[in-house]
């Protein structure tokens, strides 16, 4: 995997500020609206999420850059799960969003509420804030969680709570695993690649390349208890470190989408 260089070299800034940011604003303006729109009827959520898959895959092909699943038959072995991610870039959502082949709800940093468009997307499709800086507050939203689970609904987490300032993993939140154990669901490790170097913390230009998700073998949860949460966690975080480590092969891989302007 290439480096992403420092400093960004000028037609990638270029390229960022006058292409690529003017369109990801016009695809979020335009499936946000839809979306708010769609709303009033759409209950469920189901055509709300559809909306959102658009709006992903429209920009992670804006920002140039080609994603592949790898382990995708993982994705679907259980018909509800608890999907956990490491956490590299404000891409990564994007990505989740384009690559998981089902509905499912997102338990997200209640900052993202505030953001125009994505916020009232959250905010209508019944998605489940987290303040992690509240200990009482987050104990409510797992509890929202657990219930969504159990109803049938599948849960998305990053466990390291914030995005990585370089690269590696952070230690890991229990979240995922009390909801997974609480609700007697399978674990299921997800592993991004590229998604930092395309779009590290605290930068605001795309250096695009090869994104790739990678997808674990569940870990199931039958018969534990909560008092096995710290221990869960740290059979994710292993799971998911050993799956950012693994090369990608050629079976099982597949490529959803080219992005536009790559180089």
């Amino acid at each position: 995997m290439r480096q992403r260089p420092n400093p960004l070299p000028w037609n990638y800034r270029w390229r960022t500020n006058l292409i690529q940011t003017p369109v990801l604003a016009l695809i979020t303006a335009l499936c946000g609206s839809l979306s708010l729109l769609v709303s009033l009827a759409d209950k469920r959520g189901v055509i709300q999420h559809r909306i959102a898959r658009i709006w992903a895959r429209g920009c992670v092909w804006a920002s140039g850059s080609k994603l592949t699943v790898a382990g995708a038959e993982n994705l679907l072995k259980q018909p509800v799960a608890v999907y956990a991610s490491n956490h590299t870039s404000y891409m990564d959502t994007p990505v989740i969003f384009a690559a998981l082949p089902f509905q499912f709800r997102i338990l997200a940093r209640t900052k993202l509420w505030g953001i125009p468009f994505i916020g009232w997307y959250l905010n209508r499709s019944g998605q489940i804030p987290i303040d992690t800086s509240n200990p009482r507050a987050s104990l409510s939203s797992l509890g929202v969680g657990a219930r969504a689970l159990r109803s049938g609904m599948p849960l998305f987490v990053f466990p390291e709570g914030g995005r990585t300032v370089d690269g590696e993993l952070k230690p890991f939140l229990s979240g995922a695993a009390y909801l997974a154990i609480r609700a007697q669901v399978p674990l299921v490790p997800i592993a991004l690649s590229g998604v930092f170097e395309l779009l590290p913390i605290h930068t605001h230009h795309f250096y695009p390349g090869e994104l790739t998700l990678r997808a674990g073998e569940p870990i199931e949860t039958a018969g534990m208890t909560l008092r096995q949460s710290d221990e869960l966690t740290a059979r994710l975080r292993v799971a998911i470190e050993d799956l950012r480590e693994a090369r990608l092969e050629g079976g099982g891989a597949e490529v959803l989408i080219e992005g536009a302007a790559r180089s």
